[in-house]
């Protein structure tokens, strides 16, 4: 058997076999279908993807379904009973498609069905079979048909739906009186472009509901007869509301619609889509008594501009006694200031081209609540204030998406009455909190230019949401200048990059805050604010998700929940402590080192060593040995000179310069430096001899010449030191920056001067000897047991 995994994906490739190659806009691929269909998917789209065909067993597996659309494709026949398995599936839209007959025997297993759309197929008939009668649920129906019989609807009289759609465009024959089987709150109906069927149609649709739309009203030349019967229909139906919706028409044609709905019992007229043409001109109507509450027009497409009556048409909108008008996107410029007190209590005017003379100084917008002038060409701020001072019941104004800006002197004179005032999408300034009215319960200032919230906000004593979304505040607003009522306060979208901890507390009285979508840098000063975010997360909506670093850039995306600094880089008493403690540690160790090892020395030596080596870094070993001119260099304390002068020196070059030593009172170089006289002495020596004694480790250029005898050019590769002790020295007496005096006497082997009369080291030609009383001992160590001799001398120069 297959798992469900297997399942998915059989499924997936059998409804992909169906789909042709083509896949249209809103539609997806057969490799993205995995992650749409799934078993526990409740809406598929499929709209759109020219599918030509559809198995019953295709979506079987998917129990779950509640939404499936098929619109727009090219199914040629469909069968109900694919949905056997289908129990919860609510919506079904598989209108536009090239169907031309239904298997309606599955209709039962759908029973839950609520919206169901078949319109815009070839259909001759309705196909509204007995299992329709099953449908109780059902609420909205879409159909389409070129035929329409007087027992088309009679197996859903007894249904009570929401809406019916009827797509009648191609509409051949009309049966009167079919209509009436309908049960339905809202009818729309698309009319035939036969005059004959519109006139049938709209007789029949007088009393089957309230709420009726009629579509594709389209006169390009005069149509008298369709506009007479839609007025009989106005005249004696019982509809409260009318919608007319892709209408094209002349304006006095309009008129005459309007005047006739002004004495019919319609309370909502909606102009949607309505293309105006030929000719536009002011028509006068008596709008003195009437049933019409709210009159909308949207979507007006004007192809005539130019008027020849001396009012301007539009005049006719400002005269009407209607509570509640919408004007929008209509691309009027000015509405003129009704010539009488008018019952205007809601004024939409949106998405047109109105500009600041809108309503001045107009006094008979008394009974004005909700003004809208959403989307114009608005700029002074000023002109704005002055229209409302004139309005003394107006609550609410929306001048969001204009051109607004505030003098900073201009003279603010809003209507006492405003409560909710949104300035939304401007560019607003901080000047702007010097001119707010001052019982305002709402105030929306977001997509403006602000940069701080000033003091003057203080006298708003009402204010319960304050709405300032992206725009350029650094820091989270003082609520302690804000309404102590402040209930709601966005602050989304902003610049805030570094809020304090304080910031936040004072706003704590406020039960919703939105400040995600900002610029926040993960700092040490971040953390305080973090914290307190953590205790208040229930009045931050959106913490911690949509709280993220913006800074720095790798830690761009981080949650600030998430950010959590080490204690010592951020608190900087414990830095402080740390680096004092560090340098308190590192003196004490100097300390013991400058007392233990006299560090100062060996700096200054190691120093004088480099400046004195890397003169000579780049010389090749060959180049060091031409140089050489003496076979020993004799390092030794100026108080053991006679023992050096009387019997060393003169035993070794036995006045015939076979060898040669080098003594530093013949061969120093009046001029340079006793440390430079050292290296060089050495350097041009094959051997180094130091003559130890307890004066030797007193003298502190002794331990210089040790030193740089055993760093010398060929130091760690040869054997170039000897020593001989002329006195013993105790290990106790030798200091302790000495230390290399210790592990040079500890890891090699040194002559001790005998205390026997006669006894004299001597150096021969290629090799040592040592010389008792006249006595040679060979370099074998043959001679007496407490002498030790060693054949350690180099080729002759």
């Amino acid at each position: 058997m297959l798992d469900s995994r297997h399942q998915v994906w059989l499924n997936v490739l059998l409804l992909s076999a169906m789909m042709e190659t083509v896949f249209g806009e809103g539609c997806f691929s057969s490799q993205e279908l995995p992650n749409r269909l799934s078993l526990q998917s409740t809406k598929l789209d499929l709209s759109r993807c020219d599918i030509t065909r559809l198995e019953p067993s295709t979506l079987r597996t998917y129990l779950s379904l509640q939404i499936l659309d098929l619109s727009y494709n090219a199914l040629e026949e469909w069968d109900f009973s694919m949905f056997q398995f289908h129990n919860v599936l609510q919506k079904l839209d598989i209108s536009h498609n090239k169907l031309r007959t239904v298997n309606c025997s599955g209709l039962q297993y759908i029973r839950g069905i609520t919206h169901l759309n078949m319109s815009y197929n070839p259909f001759e008939t309705l196909f509204l079979c007995k299992e329709f009668a099953t449908l109780t649920k059902l609420r909205y129906l879409g159909l389409s048909a070129t035929k329409i019989d007087h027992n088309d609807f009679m197996n859903i009289k007894h249904q009570k739906l929401d809406t019916v759609f009827l797509g009648l465009e191609d509409l051949q024959q009309y049966e009167a009186g079919s209509l009436q089987l309908l049960n339905t709150e809202k009818l729309h109906v698309v009319l035939p472009k036969t005059l004959t069927y519109s006139a049938l149609l709209l007789y029949d649709d007088l009393n089957i509901t309230t709420t009726l739309e009629i579509s594709n009203v389209l006169c390009e030349e005069a149509c008298y007869d369709t506009i007479r019967h839609i007025s009989y229909v106005i005249q004696k139906s019982k509809v409260s509301k009318l919608i007319f919706s892709n209408i094209t028409v002349s304006w006095p044609e309009m008129a005459t619609i309007l005047q006739i709905a002004w004495r019919s019992t319609v309370e909502y007229l909606s102009i949607y889509r309505f293309t105006l043409v030929r000719l536009f001109s002011y028509e006068p109507i008596n709008f003195s008594k009437g049933s019409v509450k709210v009159l909308e027009f949207e979507n007006v497409i004007p192809q005539v501009f130019l008027h020849s009556s001396r009012k301007h048409p539009v005049t006719i909108f400002s005269e009407m006694f209607v509570e509640n008008l919408t004007i929008s996107n209509a691309e009027i410029t000015h509405l003129p200031c009704p010539p009488w007190p008018s019952i205007f209590r809601s004024l939409v005017l949106t998405n047109n081209k109105i500009t600041d003379e809108i309503f001045v100084a107009c006094a008979t917008l008394a009974s004005v609540q909700f003004l809208s002038l959403q989307n114009n060409i608005l700029e002074r701020l000023s002109y704005i204030t002055s229209m409302t001072s004139t309005m003394p019941s107006l609550t609410h104004l929306d001048i969001s998406g204009n051109r607004l800006y505030c003098d900073f002197n201009a003279r603010c004179e809003w209507s006492q009455s405003l409560l909710v005032l949104n300035i939304s999408r401007n560019k607003i300034t901080d000047s702007v909190f010097n001119c707010l009215p001052t019982n305002l319960e709402v105030l929306d200032l977001s997509s403006n230019q602000l940069s701080s919230v000033h003091k003057e906000i203080d006298h708003l004593k009402s204010l319960k949401e304050l709405y300032l979304s992206s725009n350029q505040l650094s820091h989270i607003p003082d609520c302690g200048y804000i309404s102590k009522s402040l209930i709601y306060l966005n602050i989304e979208e902003n610049l805030i990059h570094s809020p304090s901890k304080e910031q936040l507390i004072n706003c704590q009285n406020v039960k919703e805050i939105i400040a995600g979508n900002n610029k926040y840098q993960c700092n040490c000063e971040l953390r305080s604010f973090i914290s307190t975010a953590e205790i208040l997360q229930e009045n931050l909506i959106g913490w911690p998700q949509s709280f993220t670093c913006e800074y720095p850039e790798e830690l761009r995306g981080v949650k600030l929940k998430d950010f959590n600094p080490s204690e010592i880089s951020c608190n900087i008493f414990i830095l402080i402590g740390l680096i004092v403690g560090s340098l308190v540690l590192l003196l004490i160790v100097m300390f013991f080192l400058c007392k233990h090892f006299d560090l100062p020395w060996y700096v200054r030596m190691i120093f004088e060593w480099l400046r004195r080596k890397y003169k000579v870094k780049n010389s090749y070993r060959e180049e060091a040995m031409t140089g050489k001119r003496f076979h020993a260099f004799v390092s030794y304390s100026q108080e053991d000179g006679e023992w050096v002068k009387n019997l060393l020196i003169p035993n070794l070059e036995k006045n015939d310069n076979s060898i040669r030593i080098c003594q530093h009172e013949r061969h120093f170089i009046p001029g340079k430096s006793i440390v430079e006289n050292i290296i060089a002495c050495i350097e041009k020596s094959f051997k180094s001899i130091f003559v130890l004694s307890p004066n030797f480790i007193q003298s502190e250029w002794c331990h210089y010449e040790l030193y740089f005898a055993q760093h010398s050019l060929f130091g760690k590769n040869s054997d170039n030191l000897i020593l001989i002790l002329l006195e013993p020295i105790p290990q106790y007496l030798i200091p302790n920056k000495y230390s290399k005096l210790k592990a040079i006497m500890k890891h090699r082997t040194y002559m001790e001067w005998p205390k026997e009369k006669g006894t004299i080291l001597c150096l021969q030609r290629n090799q040592w000897i040592c010389v008792i009383e006249g006595r040679e001992f060979p370099p074998t160590g043959s001679g007496p047991a407490d002498l030790q001799c060693f054949s350690t001398a180099p080729a002759s120069p």
